[in-house]
């Protein structure tokens, strides 16, 4: 039988294994479990936004707003959202992934003070996301690079706490901001607005998202 993705993931833990190590207990793995080692990837949760979609969210705009997957894969979105976490690198990939950029770019800890809390819930979203297939296929890729920090959490199927997200936007000012979500369940998406939590985020969000230029970017 072959080894379950949790249990070589947990061996790769323990003996603190670097990612090509990783890679080659993996194959290992599949090999001795009669697995086909070039195993296909499943077809990947289509990144179209419908227009009515896109409306919305040229409505919302110069607001903090993103339509998105529960991988992370961040479909489309607002100035407003590239002005606050894409100043840190988030949408720097042509096909940006908030689960990707939590566990493997090194100024996610930065951009989110409360960096834990933030990995708690990407890692709980991949339970939900929009296939098995997919959500294992993610996951697989990730844990070489991405370690225990994101394998351990796989194993939690607690449901996170959301509280009030704390952003530490690069040119100063830190963030709170209220999550509000509309699910499009026939889609596999969700739109995500971000809103001021206080006053003083309020003051620095209105210089952060004044708009400059071109409205809403769609990611294909």
């Amino acid at each position: 039988r072959n080894p379950s993705t949790a249990v070589v993931n947990a061996l790769a833990d323990a003996l603190s294994l670097d990612p090509a190590e990783r890679t080659h207990l993996r194959y290992l793995a599949k090999i001795t479990g009669g697995a086909c080692p070039h195993h296909v990837r499943p077809t990947p949760p289509s990144r179209e936004v419908r227009p009515a979609v896109r409306e919305t969210l040229r409505l919302l705009e110069p607001g903090i707003a993103a339509v998105t997957n529960r991988l992370g894969d961040v479909l489309a979105h607002t100035p407003g959202y590239a002005a606050v976490l894409g100043a840190a690198g988030l949408l720097d990939h042509p096909a940006p992934n908030l689960t990707r950029y939590v566990f493997t770019d090194p100024r996610a800890r930065t951009l989110f003070p409360d960096w834990d809390d933030i990995a708690d819930e990407q890692a709980f979203d991949l339970w939900l996301g929009p296939s098995v297939e997919n959500s294992e296929w993610l996951s697989t890729e990730l844990a070489p690079v991405a370690g225990p920090e994101f394998t351990r959490r796989l194993a939690n199927q607690l449901v996170p706490r959301r509280g009030p997200l704390r952003l530490h936007h690069p040119t100063g000012p830190e963030l709170r901001l209220h999550r509000e979500t509309l699910e499009f369940p026939a889609d596999a998406q969700q739109l995500l607005v971000l809103l001021p939590a206080d006053p003083e985020t309020a003051t620095h969000l209105t210089r952060l998202t004044r708009p400059a230029g071109p409205h809403l970017r769609a990611i294909s």
